[in-house]
């Protein structure tokens, strides 16, 4: 394997709790965790990244206006009459 760039989030705080990621010239995406970036690397495609990080995504930002709200997102409407 060629030497690698890792690359770090800019949202990722300080300490082991990170993802990088790195390409190589063929184009490989590589990713490994901060705690121990040579134990164990994993290798696929720039499409499947592309794929990951879309989901990625979708999960930190799950109520935008394209998908259901909390309170209706179970079929019924909620209530905080008191």
């Amino acid at each position: 394997m060629p030497e690698l760039t890792w690359q770090k989030s800019s949202y990722c705080p300080e300490g082991n709790s990170c993802v990088h990621v790195a390409a190589d010239p063929a184009r490989t995406i590589h990713l490994t965790e901060s705690s121990d970036p040579t134990a164990a690397i994993l290798s696929t495609t720039p499409d499947t990244f592309a794929a990951l990080v879309r989901t990625a995504k979708k999960k930190a930002y799950p109520f935008t206006k394209s998908s259901p709200s909390p309170s209706t997102s179970r079929g019924h409407a909620t209530s905080s009459a008191t």
